[in-house]
């Protein structure tokens, strides 16, 4: 390349992310996009906010908002984002309403579609998410499933990527979908800086079960949140079950049932999963070999951190590092 020709190197357009405003949107849904996509910085993303048509749109909040967008902007959209809503027919009778179901026919079939909370509704009606995993708020379940029988439901989780559709529970968990979907594009390190800045966790750990209305545990009988303090410090050590559950002065049993009731995961599956993190971490991070890797964040083998990898995010360790290596980590 001649020097006339870098210098007329274009940069990469942004990503364009439209989020679709349907009538009695939920405002805390609607707000989540474009803070955390513009958090990610550097003009990685072009976040906008359109209508189903160019009317303003209600929101469940009590008031109204004019867009500045209209629904012509789905058709420019890498990335369509559908918040929460009451919208009666995909809400109550499992119908699209026309003016939606014209809207929705606006996106380009490259665009990666994600809803938060009841959006799912949404997408349910639209017949996207007819044999795929998802989610939507844990007290809606029941509503969602008598609607749309043919998806595969799961509301015990925060979010489901089922690749090119992506689905959230309620309200927070569209910000951890928004940062993992952040995550995925550019990196922990980005996502990182995208959950500091907007003051949350980069990472919750466990599910919405978690949220889900239930009795109080006994305060008296303590808490796992010291040990799993403990063993994030200690991942590459060997660790198991009974060792957790000495050092948290539990019996096994009780150990088990207490750290579900509060991550919404068994103590092993959350182990795998902070291990899996950390891995990622020193992946994008260090120039570590992959056996090394594995070793320090406690998976063993580099056979066994690319069998939990590839079933977390489907790909291997160094197709992982190629993607997401910050330059900077090579040299070091």
């Amino acid at each position: 390349m001649t020097a006339a020709d870098a210098g007329t190197e274009r940069e990469p357009e942004p990503h364009r992310v439209v989020v679709l405003a349907v009538d009695e949107v939920i405002g805390y849904d609607l707000h989540i996009p474009p803070q955390v996509f513009g958090a990610a910085g550097q003009g990685r993303y072009d976040v906008r906010i359109c209508g189903v048509d160019d009317q303003p749109v209600r929101l469940t909040a009590g008031y109204t908002a004019v867009l500045d967008h209209g629904p012509e902007a789905l058709a420019t959209a890498d990335t369509v984002i559908i918040p929460g809503t009451r919208v009666r027919g995909p809400r109550w009778h499992g119908t699209l309403p026309d003016a939606l179901a014209g809207a929705l026919a606006r996106i380009p079939p490259h665009a990666r579609l994600m809803s938060i909370c009841t959006g799912a509704f949404v997408l349910g009606a639209a017949g996207l998410l007819d044999g795929r995993r998802a989610t939507t708020h844990w007290a809606h379940a029941e509503q969602f499933r008598r609607l749309y029988p043919q998806v595969l439901l799961d509301e015990n989780v925060l979010f489901v990527d089922d690749g090119t559709v992506l689905t959230s529970a309620g309200l927070a968990a569209g910000t951890d979908l928004c940062l993992h979907v952040v995550r995925r594009d550019h990196g922990s390190e980005v996502a990182n800086r995208a959950a500091r800045y907007c003051v949350v966790p980069p990472w919750r750990d466990g599910g919405q079960s978690q949220f889900i209305d239930r009795p109080l545990p006994d305060p008296e009988a303590g808490s796992t949140a010291a040990t799993r303090e403990w063993a994030l410090r200690h991942l590459g050590d060997v660790l198991d079950v009974p060792t957790l559950a000495a050092h948290a002065s539990m019996s096994l049993r009780t150990f088990s049932r207490r750290f579900r009731a509060e991550t919404g995961l068994t103590p092993r599956a959350w182990l795998i999963q902070q291990r899996v993190q950390h891995a990622r971490h020193l992946l994008e991070t260090t120039d570590l070999t992959v056996d090394r890797v594995a070793a320090e964040a406690g998976l063993g083998t580099a056979a066994s951190l690319r069998q939990h990898l590839n079933s977390a995010i489907g790909v291997s360790p160094l197709a992982y590092r190629r993607t997401f290596a910050i330059p900077s980590s090579r040299s070091r």
